[in-house]
This record gives structure tokens, C-alpha cells and sequence, in this order.
């Protein structure tokens, strides 16, 4: 894959240890796999967010 599949641009190579991916400087595009499916649970209420924060 030379070029970005967003914008054409020319993709750059990232390694971590074993780990690599492409990514685009131009458009931020990353060939990293993620899972877009909602998990069901029910969102904080900011309410237990800030009883949650300052409990710490």
C-alpha cells in the first residue's frame, strides 16, 4: 500500500516491538483495526462521573 486510501497521500510505516502499521500524515489516516459495535451498557450520568472523581 503506497498510497493513503482517504487521500492518496503517501503513507509512513510505524513500528512498535513486533507491532507495525501505516498511517498518513496528511489526513491521519492509521490502518488500525477497531470495533465499532455499542457494548449495551448504560452511559455514566455526569453526575456518578463527579461522585466517582472526587471519591479519589
Amino acid at each position: 500500500m503506497d498510497q493513503c486510501p482517504r487521500c492518496q497521500g503517501s503513507l509512513e510505516q510505524l513500528s512498535l516491538g513486533e507491532v507495525s502499521t501505516v498511517t498518513c500524515p496528511h489526513c491521519d489516516y492509521a490502518d488500525i483495526p477497531v470495533e465499532h459495535e455499542s457494548r449495551g451498557e448504560e452511559p455514566e450520568s455526569w453526575q456518578d462521573a463527579f461522585n466517582r472523581f472526587y471519591r479519589l
